[in-house]
């Protein structure tokens, strides 16, 4: 004859009922081996149920800091992971290819020169406008002016056209950087500049 799940669950309640509460605490108590086990070690946790507390406690520990210390997800991992600043690294790049190309045209040969001995002022300056305009023109980067220390001048030491030159350059839009030369290419009696 075919039971019915009430009938099963009438039986049930039946045998736990008989057992009572002390039946179920005794067999509780009573390891796989039949062997009489202490409440203590009856109500202990298995080893799976402590790996599983301890690893629930772990990330709650993790949330608990994460929220006191106020971390975005997105921090969290790029700390972790790193990252590479792209921007910086170009500019970098830029700066480091523009300085070596400085250090190449301040250290390369004059591509033109102007020879200003003899000239008045005005004289001088009216040939440094017609001399830079050329250079621009040609697309040159490096020229070199040659205006003479002064000493063989009426007045003695001062150096007018070399005065003329420097204030030249400073108005000049075309006009960069500006030195002087070693004493090969004539030192403070010449002056060498970079065409912007």
């Amino acid at each position: 004859m075919k039971k019915s799940f009430g009938d099963i669950l009438g039986e049930w309640e039946n045998a736990h009922s008989q057992n009572g509460a002390g039946g179920s605490k005794k067999r509780s108590n009573i390891d796989e081996n039949g062997r009489q086990i202490s409440r203590k070690k009856a109500n202990a946790p298995s080893k799976e149920e402590k790996a599983a507390l301890s690893a629930k406690k772990s990330d709650e520990e993790l949330m608990e800091e994460a929220t006191k210390k106020r971390i975005h997800p997105l921090e969290l991992w790029l700390r972790r992971h790193g990252t590479v600043d792209k921007d910086a690294e170009l500019d970098s790049y830029n700066e480091k290819v523009r300085m070596e190309s400085r250090e190449y045209i301040r250290t390369m040969k004059p591509e033109a020169k102007i020879d200003l001995h003899g000239l008045t002022r005005d004289e001088a300056w009216s040939k440094l406008e017609s001399f830079v305009a050329e250079c621009v023109r040609r697309g040159l980067k490096k020229i070199l002016i040659v205006h003479g220390k002064g000493n063989h001048n009426a007045r003695g030491s001062d150096p007018v056209l070399g005065k003329v030159v420097q204030q030249f350059i400073e108005q000049n839009a075309h006009l960069g950087t500006s030195g002087h030369p070693d004493h090969t290419m004539g030192g403070s009696g010449a002056t060498w500049v970079i065409l912007k």
